[in-house]
């Protein structure tokens, strides 16, 4: 698939993948010639200095950088950001610090990933009731362990070689 992409100032740096086999396309910081300092759990919009003409029927996710997130805290505030089809405007990371100290980045530095997914348009058909299901209206934590265990305890003595002494 070929994607349409434009530099909006000199410098801007296009998405790289970290391997051939790589889902995401590194975005990169633009802006601010001295880097940016993000405060604890402080939100700061960043530029990366392009635009793209995502295709009809897709949409660009932003997702955190592994590294970034686990090793210092950053990630998209939004969690997932969404560039839909029709945007035509610079992509802008909203980036969130979760760590209780300032965390410092540069102009050039890859701040997130953009995944570009197909999408599905739906209607929504307004109903008076919806089918029943076997979870039915169960909602958090309603499909994990149940509430009362569905096992037989054991005694270590009702284990095979594991006879009490007599």
């Amino acid at each position: 698939m070929q994607i349409q992409i434009k530099k909006l100032r000199e410098g801007a740096i296009l998405p790289t993948r970290g391997s051939a086999c790589a889902a995401g396309y590194d975005l990169y910081a633009y802006g601010e010639e001295d880097g940016y300092i993000l405060t604890p759990h402080s939100v700061l919009k960043i530029p990366t200095g392009i635009a793209m003409a995502i295709p009809e029927g897709y949409f660009g996710a932003i997702f955190a950088r592994s590294g970034f997130a686990t090793k210092r805290g950053l990630r998209p505030a939004n969690c997932v950001g969404v560039i839909d089809s029709d945007y035509r405007g610079e992509i802008i990371v909203a980036l969130r610090n979760d760590a209780g100290v300032n965390q410092q980045f540069n102009k050039g530095e890859r701040i997130a990933q953009i995944v570009i997914l197909p999408y599905l348009a739906v209607d929504f058909n307004e109903v008076d009731e919806l089918d029943d299901t076997q979870r039915g209206t169960g909602g958090f934590g309603s499909t994990d362990v149940p509430a009362e265990p569905q096992y037989e305890q054991l005694s270590l003595f009702d284990l095979p070689g594991m006879e009490a002494s007599k």
